[in-house]
């Protein structure tokens, strides 16, 4: 039996250590304070290829997890797409007196464009339950089977009302995926590598688009029903010599390889410290670190110095405390910067095939410049790593969201032109737009909600602040095809200075509210927010995270009590 957890936890050190844990019962004595201070002052110090070596296991983790993001990406990107889509307007369309074509009405692209939205609200929130419960290789594992059957709704719907269902229970699923994502690489990455992996979500989220942008494209020349019902197989049309090689089930090309790899993932080890399984935190630990027993001890020290100051500081683990103390801020911060991403103007800017069309463009053209724009989307996110390295997470989203604020009033000022060129100056703007967005908003967004969020909080924080954002981009889908459908408002590009207005907006929060993350390790950010220190100060302050602990000689026990400990280091 010895032997047995010996050959588990991989040497006597380990096994001795664990059980000095279990003696304990969970206190940290003098020397395991050591053991934490000596790993957050390691974490602080790896840089660069060092980094990258000792992580390389977490990196390739947390990249397959991630890579579910693709899909949800992928079948966004379908339905707003397809209100410009020639066999999905004739097939769902409505013919109007004095339109030559047939046109998805403004209450039915609202319904489609929504109900994914509202899919994967009730996903978000169901996720911040299960994942806090179940763990989130569990969660994501389920969300993967259920999506490959949800997949037959939207694939054989005859109808838009069996499209809305399809759509709502694919985004269960999507929900789940775009919250765990962001949770898992914050918690399985060292702090060198935390903003890369973070995100690489938005990559993920742009290869998903360029993949669509690429099967419509592609799919154009298909006239009948089956132009959309192949995209919707989540595949590209170079793959489908007949509709029977399809329907042998290329449509589950993401789910299926995805379960077998995320079957064999680590769960995340502050998932299972938070639920007292320190032998299991060791073992995952080992899939996702190349450090020696001594070095795992004092990451294990850390890990658990940051619960205790979180538990002692009365971080609850439930909703409710979301909104409660220290918490409150931090809730603020997450959900204002996701929803900052929806009011830049993404709604009109970011999928904009269909206002290329309303200015002007041929279907063939605004296709291949919605695609053109996903790869701008892709090489962005590639060159915010960079930005990444010199430029603190504050910095990039405020002057990206400048940035995008003036191409939106741009578009706005140059659509009040009846010149011929007009309509391309407003395709300039809209794809300079989406670059901008690309380098900082869409994927800074990602490293500061997973930074902000407490370890106690992290999955019902991220999934909360998701769903903010959702209702929020819900809120502008119902609004945007009334300002754009010329059976509407018909403001075309004017639409920019609503949302230059919104943006303006966001300019003012980011300078008085959010903080700056870069460089703080989970513990440090505990100790700022608890202090209440300004948003402008977040960089400058100096933290000392076991300096009273220290001090005073203490043994943390985890609750609201310091005790004097006995032991020496």
């Amino acid at each position: 039996m010895e032997k047995a957890k010996n050959d588990a936890l991989g040497n006597d050190d380990a096994v001795e250590y664990i059980e000095d844990l279990k003696d304990n019962n969970g206190a940290m004595d003098y020397k395991e304070l050591t053991r934490a201070r000596e790993a957050n002052e390691a974490e602080k110090k790896s840089e660069g290829w060092q980094a990258f070596k000792d992580g390389r296991k977490a990196i390739f983790w947390s990249a397959i997890i991630s890579l579910t993001i693709v899909m949800e990406g992928y079948d966004i990107g379908l339905i707003g797409s397809f209100f410009a889509y020639p066999a999905f307007v004739e097939k769902f369309g409505t013919k109007y007196p004095g339109i030559a074509q047939k046109e998805v009405s403004a209450p039915w692209q609202s319904g489609l464009g929504n109900a994914g939205g509202a899919g994967v609200v009730i996903g978000g929130f169901l996720n911040g339950f299960l994942s806090t419960r179940y763990g989130y290789k569990k969660v994501i594992l389920g969300a993967l089977f259920f999506l490959n059957w949800f997949i037959f709704i939207p694939f054989f719907a005859e109808s838009k009302p069996v499209l809305v269902v399809g759509q709502v229970l694919c985004g269960l699923t999507w929900g789940v995926f775009a919250t765990t994502g962001p949770a898992y690489a914050s918690e399985v990455c060292p702090l060198a590598l935390r903003g890369y992996l973070t995100t690489y979500i938005n990559l993920c989220w742009a290869t998903g688009q360029l993949i669509a942008a690429g099967a419509l494209k592609g799919l154009l020349s298909l006239r009948n029903e089956w132009g959309y019902r192949i995209a919707y197989a989540s595949t590209t049309p170079n793959s489908l010599s007949t509709q029977a090689n399809f329907q042998q089930g290329l449509q589950w090309v993401w789910p299926v390889p995805l379960m077998c790899f995320i079957a064999f993932a680590p769960e995340s080890p502050w998932w299972l410290l938070k639920h007292d399984r320190a032998e299991d935190a060791w073992k995952a630990l080992a899939q996702l670190d190349e450090k020696d027993a001594h070095e795992r001890q004092k990451t294990i020290a850390q890990m658990r110095h940051t619960l205790m100051t979180e538990e002692a500081a009365e971080f609850g683990t439930s909703y409710f405390d979301l909104f409660k103390g220290v918490d409150l801020r931090r809730t603020e911060i997450v959900c204002v910067v996701f929803a900052g991403q929806v009011l830049s103007g993404s709604s009109f800017a970011y999928g904009p095939t269909y206002f290329f069309q309303q200015a002007g463009i041929d279907t063939s053209k605004s296709y291949g410049i919605a695609l053109g724009g996903t790869g701008l989307s892709f090489v962005g996110t590639i060159i915010s790593w960079y930005l990444l390295t010199h430029f603190g997470r504050r910095t990039l989203y405020f002057f990206g969201m400048a940035g995008d604020a003036l191409c939106l009033l741009l578009i706005a000022v140059v659509a009040s032109s009846t010149s011929s060129g007009a309509k391309w100056a407003q395709v300039a703007f809209c794809l300079l737009w989406l670059f901008i967005y690309s380098m900082t908003l869409g994927p800074i967004c990602y490293a500061i909600i997973s930074e902000t969020s407490s370890i106690r909080l992290r999955a019902k924080s991220i999934c909360f602040s998701r769903n903010v954002y959702n209702i929020v981009q819900i809120s502008a889908n119902v609004a945007q095809p009334y300002l754009l459908n010329p059976t509407e408002l018909n403001f075309k590009g004017k639409t920019g200075y609503v949302w230059f207005s919104t943006a303006c907006v966001m300019l003012v929060w980011i300078y008085f509210r959010l903080p700056e993350c870069k460089g703080r390790t989970y513990e440090e950010l505990d100790d700022l927010f608890i202090r209440g220190v300004s948003a402008r100060n977040f960089a400058s302050t100096k933290v000392d995270v076991y300096a009273k602990h220290f001090k005073a000689g203490a043994l943390l026990s985890g609750d609201d009590t310091v005790e004097m400990a006995s032991k020496e280091s």
